[in-house]
């Protein structure tokens, strides 16, 4: 009588594969990694090391280099950037400041867009509904460059959140990244040059920062609040 042929375990193996990297798995996997970078930041706040010119020993351009990739980390990380150029101004000065800053910019957002994209497009597309998902996701699926390059001139819809709606719309890699930065150098440039020059806060090129810096404010809000009435849904005529 023949052994019976035992059945291949590769059918299980495969399952668990499947789950592994199923689109909710990965997404789940995304909100780990952005709830412990969060975490990592409340607990250690990693930007006071890069404000204080961290690591002491490093000057010149390794120490610019160095700034810019640690401030790309912690804007992943969700670190606020007014923080971080500041602190890029009053260390490097305007010049050199600006440039860590804006390479640092578009690293965190290449960072976070990639995240967005690997682990979080394929479960999120899906629920993409309702007025103003469709609205953006259209916006950024055809429009790209030009839409993340309003969104970053404009500084009224938060770092982070643009980086991850961008992710899971169907906006190419290189538009992206060319329209943020392009479009982050006029307001990191007010920063920058505020924190380089804040120990002489009456001289005009800290003046002039601090006002292009409120009236962009002023503007994004005004803006948004515009744009709030407009995307309103509208409610249907009672009988």
């Amino acid at each position: 009588m023949l052994d019976p042929v035992p059945r291949p375990a590769s059918g299980l193996a495969v399952r668990c594969t499947r789950a592994l990297f199923s689109p909710w798995s990965r997404l789940s996997l995304l909100l780990v990694l952005l709830a412990s970078a969060a975490s990592v930041v409340l607990l250690y706040e990693p930007q006071r090391l890069l404000s204080a010119g961290w690591p002491p020993q490093l000057s010149g351009p390794a120490a610019v280099v160095l700034f810019g990739v640690g401030y790309g980390v912690c804007t992943a990380a969700f670190v606020p950037r007014p923080i971080l150029n500041l602190a890029a101004g009053a260390l490097f000065g305007s010049q050199a400041g600006l440039v860590a800053a804006i390479g640092g910019t578009v690293l965190g957002a290449g960072i976070s867009f990639t995240l967005g994209r690997v682990l979080g497009q394929d479960a999120l597309r899906p629920l993409v509904r309702g007025r103003w998902l469709k609205a953006a996701d259209g916006q950024l699926s055809r429009h790209g460059f030009r839409s993340m390059l309003a969104i970053r001139l404009f500084p009224g819809v938060p770092f982070a959140a643009a980086n991850y709606c961008a992710a899971v719309s169907r906006m190419g890699y290189l538009p992206f990244l060319l329209a943020t930065g392009l479009g982050s150098i006029p307001n990191t440039a007010a920063y920058v040059v505020a924190g380089s020059r804040a120990g002489s806060p009456t001289s005009p090129a800290f003046l002039i920062a601090a006002g292009f810096i409120v009236v962009t404010g002023v503007a994004a809000a005004v803006v948004a609040w515009t744009k709030r009435h407009r995307l309103r849904p509208t409610r249907p005529d009672s009988p």
